[in-house]
């Protein structure tokens, strides 16, 4: 079992995305807690699922609800992204407690998603997420505190 650790904030999809795209309501609150927060002594963090959803949409084109961005600029991304972000650990004790959370919480569908970002967040001690969509995580909300992006 991991050791938890408040400084580390797991940061959702949405918030890269919103880092990623100036027309995005949330896009200063996003770039804030990546340029900001590092520098108050916490440390950020995804998961490779995160960083997976990211490339989706991303690269989805704009009148999908994507950014339209080519391969090659979405991956350069990442990589800036991983150079300031911690990636965390994924594998087998991320996926026992994946069904742990999916049998106590009644997932389905695409709850699933969400379950297994919880999973990997709590797997390596991590117990804050950032996210534009909290109401995705209420059902967590015992496990992990929930930061909503808006009120960055």
């Amino acid at each position: 079992m991991a050791t938890m650790d408040d400084k580390v904030v797991l940061l959702d999809t949405n918030v890269l995305l919103s880092a990623t795209a100036p027309f995005r309501s949330l896009h200063r609150a996003a770039l804030a807690v990546i340029n900001d927060w590092p520098n108050q002594g916490l440390v950020l963090a995804v998961s490779s699922q995160i960083l997976r959803e990211y490339l989706v949409v991303a690269t989805r084109p704009i009148e999908v609800n994507g950014l339209g961005l080519s391969t090659e600029d979405a991956l350069a991304n990442v990589t800036a992204f991983r150079g300031r972000i911690r990636l965390l650990e994924d594998g087998e004790p991320v996926w026992d407690r994946l069904r742990a959370l999916v049998a106590a919480y009644g997932c389905k569908g695409k709850q699933i998603h969400d379950a297994n970002v919880v999973a990997c967040a709590l797997t390596s001690g991590v117990t804050k997420l950032v996210t534009a969509n909290a109401g995705d995580f209420n059902r967590f909300a015992a496990e992990l505190e929930l930061i909503d992006l808006a009120a960055v």
